[in-house]
């Protein structure tokens, strides 16, 4: 029996991460940032030398647009991507000084979004939150 329309978890997901993604968007549309570059960004202040697909993994994109990311972020001045002589299909990627800079400035204004959802839920409602919808992504990827 198929659930009713309001009955449906999805609509409440999809919502909520469309308001998290605009109020980050616009904490990060002052310094020329899209949520996805930030995202790219983060992936390489925590892991230098990751590679284009290591930060698609860590973002959850597909390889293009991880790709077209870092051409972007490159383009801006704020990605360096390297030769590397051993494997030439891959191409290391680093902060460069001003995407460093950048980064921390854009992590603090994103992160005071962050802070808001997190500081409307008690401890135990977020470790709740996290279960559930830990228990959501299973049962979505199990297979009928």
């Amino acid at each position: 029996m198929a659930l009713a329309v309001d009955e449906r978890l999805g609509y409440d997901i999809k919502a909520t991460e469309v308001a998290f993604m605009t109020a980050k968007a616009e904490a990060l549309r002052p310094m020329g940032l899209t949520v996805a570059q930030y995202a790219a960004l983060l992936a390489l202040r925590d892991n230098p030398g990751i590679s284009g697909a290591g930060i698609a993994r860590a973002c959850l994109v597909t390889p293009q647009a991880s790709a077209a990311t870092l051409k972007t972020l490159e383009a801006k001045g704020l990605v360096v991507r390297e030769q590397d002589d051993w494997n030439r299909n891959s191409r290391p990627n680093r902060l460069s000084e001003e995407g460093r800079r950048l980064t921390d400035l854009a992590d603090s204004a994103a992160g005071a979004v962050e802070q808001r959802m997190y500081d409307a839920l008690s401890p135990a409602d977020r470790d709740t939150l996290r279960r559930l919808l830990g228990q959501c992504r299973a049962a979505v990827a199990a297979t009928p």
